[in-house]
């Protein structure tokens, strides 16, 4: 599916152009069922793609960015990010439920640390249960399985499905480069470089670099919960970004300004000496 809109938006520019698509099946895609701690974090949905790229079996390799580790293996760049979807969470429940308006002890299927760090800092009350496979699988679990079940809106927007209820980031604030593909090349691969810079964004790359800085400087990709979230405002960057405990009880939030992709990794550093000084 994010192949095609890769595929779209080279068409836009060059019609002409001939691809041929490979479907590839990662260990993240065929344990659907286990959770991402037990089978090695996020890079379970890279890694493989990465290893056919750099034998040379592909020329690019799409994903969503929040799927990949912080930094990219020796030999290869992400050459394009483009146009940022809606970058939230999006709840769906029966009677389309908002997060404040769930029932008393509700239990939501996410298996991500990062939401349910946010979500029980939220609602206390609210039961958080492990959830994994495909989103049409998911949303089937409502109603016999779950009170409501969180997925990223842009995943949903991309399949045409009907949209559950929007969370606004300063609620939950989304997973670095939620919302955003990225396309991956060979470092020495500088024409098809070329080729995809025609359809990246800038604005886009810029936020996603912040992100990634963020997520390189704190270390975690998917072990703790952890947030960050930039955009453009007036020219500069603006990024907000959260560090906490799986349980909701601490977390610590900031935002920072500035001008280039480092504000990501001086915010980690802010919010690390914070929360481990309010530990202590």
């Amino acid at each position: 599916m994010q192949t095609d809109f890769v595929k779209q938006a080279l068409f836009r520019n060059f019609p002409d152009l001939a691809l041929t698509e490979h479907v590839i099946k990662t260990t993240g895609d065929i344990l659907a069922d286990t959770s991402l701690t037990a089978i090695g974090g996020k890079g379970v949905f890279v890694k493989q793609i990465e290893n056919r790229l750099l034998r040379g079996e592909i020329d690019m390799a799409v994903h969503s960015l929040k799927d990949m580790p912080s930094s990219t293996p020796p030999g290869l760049v992400i050459s394009a990010f483009l146009e940022r979807e809606d970058p939230r969470d999006m709840l769906f429940s029966q009677g389309d439920h908002s997060l404040a308006s769930l029932p008393l002890g509700a239990r939501v299927g996410t298996s991500s640390l990062r939401r349910k760090c946010q979500l029980l800092a939220f609602r206390p009350d609210i039961i958080c249960v492990d959830i994994r496979g495909n989103v049409p699988t998911r949303l089937s679990k409502i109603g016999a399985d779950f009170d409501a079940v969180i997925l990223a809106a842009a995943g949903v927007r991309r399949l045409g499905l009907p949209q559950g209820s929007p969370i606004d980031v300063k609620t939950m604030i989304p997973s670095p480069g939620q919302g955003i593909i990225a396309v991956e090349t060979s470092a020495e691969e500088h024409d098809l470089m070329a080729l995809l810079q025609t359809i990246d964004h800038g604005d886009t790359r810029l936020c996603a670099l912040a992100e990634r800085a963020f997520l390189a400087k704190l270390g975690a990709d998917c072990r703790i919960p952890a947030a960050a979230y930039a955009t453009i405002d007036k020219g500069h960057l603006s990024m907000d970004a959260m560090i906490g405990k799986p349980d909701g009880k601490r977390m610590v939030r900031m935002s920072m300004r500035g001008d280039s992709p480092d504000i990501g990794s001086k915010l980690a550093e802010a919010l690390l000496d914070a929360f481990y000084r309010g530990v202590a």
